[in-house]
């Protein structure tokens, strides 16, 4: 049922994408925010205390459904599946703002395509040129096809409808809570962060094996080994070491944001970053779902034969 559901997802994405998914996410954002105001004491207890009644309700919620719908009727199990993905997965939002962005770049219409960068970014890109551009561009890329798939992809196939949840819920409450100033939050957002860590642990690492076997293995494997660690964010930086090794483009370098000149480091190897690089990213997250897809449906066929 994994794999139908994955299919369906993908081509109902396809034809019809889910703007309204953001605001749900706005909703959880909120409830979010009501719990850090009423359990931030600046205690690692309290963050995991949140976290539970932030993340667990839901999750159980979509288990027990998925649970007595799959032994009710496989149609509707399927159909709740695919509803629960479609509010998860989030394919056609990069894959649409990259097609987009690569229009604006090769039309040299500069000021739309700091436009869509700025949104993906969240803030000023005023002053980057096209192939600063280009380069924040596929880095985001990246990261979120494994945010937005990869990862969800995963937990779903081990656990159904509530692994997505789990997931994506997880995800959110980890980039809210886990970027607090621990001077002046506090321990609260250790544990969400720590907790989306352990869950992305295995997945992150599968995505960029996907990545290195799609594109070009050898350079994808020693950027991941010899770059990754480099990066401020080391789980990002073995998604982004893997994925420019597998390219051949050069990522990371340093940019100016808001007037402040942010230093990165080097990651892949090869040219710089522009507009056939952007489309090269989508069709190596693309063939990295294929695989998946592929493996997936083996796994499928065996348990049929079994």
């Amino acid at each position: 049922m994994s794999f139908f559901s994955l299919v369906a997802v993908l081509l109902l994405e396809h034809f019809r994408p889910l703007d309204q998914r953001i605001q749900l996410y706005v909703f959880f954002a909120r409830y979010g925010n009501f719990l850090e105001r009423h359990f931030n004491a600046g205690r690692y207890r309290y963050g995991m205390l949140a976290w539970g009644l932030g993340v667990m309700p839901t999750v159980l919620t979509v288990g027990i459904i998925s649970f007595f719908l799959s032994r009710a009727n496989f149609l509707l199990a399927m159909l709740f599946n695919v509803g629960v993905l479609y509010l998860t997965l989030g394919c056609s939002q990069f894959t649409q703002s990259a097609g987009k962005l690569v229009q604006a770049l090769r039309a040299d219409d500069i000021d739309a395509a700091r436009n869509i960068v700025g949104d993906w970014e969240g803030h000023s890109v005023s002053v980057f040129k096209a192939n600063t551009l280009t380069r924040v561009a596929l880095e985001k890329l990246l990261l979120c096809a494994h945010r937005q798939f990869f990862g969800v992809f995963f937990w779903f196939v081990l656990l159904g409808p509530a692994g997505a949840v789990l997931y994506r819920l997880a995800q959110i409450l980890s980039q809210k809570w886990g970027a607090l100033d621990h001077h002046e939050y506090g321990r609260f957002g250790l544990f969400p962060d720590s907790a989306f860590l352990l869950l992305d642990w295995i997945p992150l690492r599968l995505t960029a094996a996907s990545f290195a076997v799609v594109g070009n293995f050898e350079d994808a494997i020693r950027c991941w080994q010899e770059q990754a660690l480099h990066w401020a964010n080391k789980a990002h930086g073995i998604i982004l070491a893997s994925g420019a090794g597998a390219l051949g483009v050069r990522l990371g370098q340093p940019v100016d944001v808001d007037g402040e000149i942010k230093y990165r480091p080097d990651l892949g190897v090869g040219d710089e970053a522009d507009a056939d690089y952007l489309e090269s990213a989508v069709s190596l997250i693309w063939r990295s779902i294929a695989v998946w897809l592929g493996l997936l449906l083996l796994l499928t066929i065996a348990k049929w034969a079994a």
